[in-house]
């Protein structure tokens, strides 16, 4: 794709390489356990000689610091360099794509802002509090065991327990300056109707006051589509207020056939898109995007991708490294396991509990991965956590809407977070009320509200079942659906599909957990049920699972936990340092062979 840079950090929004500055790389750190530094002003004059490796976090080998244990706050800093001549007419923007919990920034001295959130990404102007030469960046982060800030896989103890890992503690994701013009594209939103053959795209766009709305030359926003190098169509459209829309026809039979490349995991067709902002004519910011056109609907019990029904073969991909945890050691990482994913005979993945760093997203886009982005859950249930998961989910929903990957939201899990809905009336209508805020932001994505068990309102039925044995799993799910569906208990678990008050409408039904297989190794680490013996024992069991849910014909799909061992969960199809424990192939050929006369 045009827009691609190795290393930008969101390549589906990206401006001309000269633009932009990473900081990752050595900062000056230190711990504040008696939370002195705001009232010994360390934010003008920072302590000690410490460093860390940015963006890992202290917690982490990585890092260079590599100390598990709970801190509740934290310092960086380090030094830029500033030309105000050599950057006239821009704006200096320094993004945060994910910083662990509570987030202050302070230039030379000067308080710039502050976010709180994990896993949504935040962006502070900062070029008023600049000056010519040396600038001080100084960031301090809160975090805590709080339970009712969203916190994902993270653990709320001293050590881990259950599913439940090391904690991530600051700055998590890569932190890099860019360069703005004045007037500026600030946002994109992109969305494709295959049917019609159109892109609608909606623009923020950021002007000086007496500029767009006011008496100056005329502002225009140019839109160029390209497919593979070749002219598709363009526009130019009037600027006459900060949030524009428009629509685009894609439809050109002189590139194609059909006139539409559609975007499928087997054939992930993207279009290019270039944006430029024109005062009188003349280029002020330009912007390197792209999108595929797809679909992705419920029609009665099946899922469509493109009006064909999909069945989704999905794994859980909690995004963990050995050494770095959630921090991906580099992009390639993520191709690697995009690829070994493939490789394996899956199509898509349920990114578990985090908000995956956007380059994934990109590749995801460009292979033909499908993606359930899911958010990180909360531990209690009171106004505090409400406030802070609803804030935080519709930012990333918004963030992360122009990525064709993504086909599915998942907002709960396991009732995590909600454990009373069951019953509760509260937790039942703050689940519909994410429901609802979701499909107005995003109306044409399903939307699972808990996902595994006790649902409320939701587009797809999803089961978490960790049977070992496939003939459980057929007599289960084939002969017992309609009572599980009837809000009976089901499965190991014991739990009702339903939430009290709701009740199966004919949606699409998708096994989103089991497997979790793990090789015996004198009891350290844990798996779902027994573990094996040899690979032949692990092959035998995984065919005999996936094999059966695939023989459901009810079922339209189902999610493999996990890609690899997590510290001390060790179910992967891959160790920590990503290889595989049976052979790739033989795991291709259950995933992808024909089962009651259907490629599932």
């Amino acid at each position: 794709m045009k827009s691609y840079q190795p290393g930008y950090p969101r390549p589906q929004f990206a401006r001309n390489t000269g633009s932009w500055e990473n900081l990752n790389g050595q900062w000056d750190f230190a711990f504040d356990d008696a939370d002195e530094g705001i009232g010994r002003e360390w934010f003008r004059s920072f302590p000690g000689s410490r460093s860390i490796e940015v963006p890992f976090t202290y917690e982490t080998a990585k890092s260079g610091i590599g100390d598990p244990a709970p801190r509740g706050v934290i310092w960086y800093h380090r030094n830029i360099h500033f030309e105000k001549s050599k950057v006239a007419g821009k704006r200096l923007v320094i993004h945060f794509e994910g910083s662990d919990y509570h987030t202050e920034l302070w230039i030379n001295g000067s308080f710039a802002g502050a976010h709180d959130g994990a896993y949504a990404r935040f962006s502070f102007d900062i070029t008023p509090l600049l000056r010519d030469g040396q600038n001080d960046i100084t960031v301090r982060v809160e975090d805590s065991f709080d339970t009712s800030q969203p916190r994902g896989k993270q653990r709320w103890k001293a050590e881990n327990f259950g599913c439940w890992y090391v904690q991530t503690t600051g700055i998590w994701k890569t932190v890099w300056l860019e360069y703005v013009p004045e007037e500026h594209i600030a946002s994109l939103r992109m969305t494709p109707f295959l049917a019609d053959g159109k892109l609608a795209v909606e623009a923020d766009v950021k002007t000086n006051p007496g500029g767009a709305e006011g008496a100056g030359p005329p502002l225009y926003l140019e839109a160029v589509i390209e497919f593979k190098g070749l002219p598709v169509t363009s526009l130019l459209v009037p600027v006459n207020k900060k949030h524009i829309e428009f629509t685009a026809d894609v439809v050109n039979t002189e590139i194609g056939e059909w006139g539409v490349f559609t975007w499928a995991p087997e054939h992930p067709h993207l279009y290019d898109i270039s944006f430029r902002l024109l005062r009188d004519g003349n280029p002020v910011d330009a912007v390197r995007s792209y999108f595929g056109m797809r679909d992705i609907r419920i029609d009665g019990d099946k899922v469509l991708l493109n009006g064909v029904p999909l069945y989704q073969r999905l794994i859980l991909d909690q995004g963990y490294w050995k050494d770095s945890h959630l921090t991906p050691p580099d992009e390639e990482a993520l191709i690697t396991d995009i690829d070994r994913t493939m490789a394996a005979g899956y199509n898509g993945v349920r990114k578990h509990q985090k908000t995956e760093d956007e380059r994934f997203l990109y590749w995801a886009d460009v292979k033909g991965l499908l993606v359930w982005s899911e958010m990180a859950a909360a531990y209690e249930f009171n106004e505090s956590a409400v406030g802070h998961f609803t804030r935080e989910w519709m930012e990333i929903v918004r963030q992360n809407y122009n990525h064709p990957s993504i086909i599915t939201w998942t907002p709960f899990n396991e009732s995590w977070g909600i454990s009373g809905i069951k019953n509760n009336r509260a937790q039942q209508r703050f689940t519909e009320g994410i429901y609802n805020l979701t499909k107005s932001c995003d109306p044409y994505r399903p939307v699972i509200t808990n996902d595994g068990w006790e649902h409320t309102v939701s587009d797809i039925i999803t089961l978490h079942d960790y049977a070992e044995k496939g003939e459980d799993f057929f007599s289960r799910y084939s002969a017992y659906l309609d009572a599980a569906l009837d809000n009976l208990v089901y499965g190991n678990g014991f739990k009702s599909a339903f939430a009290k008050g709701y009740g199966y409408r004919g949606q699409p039904i998708i096994i989103s957990e089991f497997g979790g297989i793990a090789f015996n190794n004198n009891d350290a680490g844990w798996g779902y049920g027994n573990k094996v013996n040899t690979a032949e024992e692990f092959i035998r069991r995984f065919d005999a699972i996936t094999t059966a849910i695939k023989k459901i014909d009810r079922v339209c799909g189902y999610c493999y936990t996990q890609v690899t061992d997590v510290q001390q969960e060790i179910n992967g199809l891959m160790d920590p340092d990503r290889n595989f424990k049976v052979d790739p192939a033989i795991l291709k050929e259950i995933n992808e062979r024909q089962v009651n006369n259907l490629y599932r």
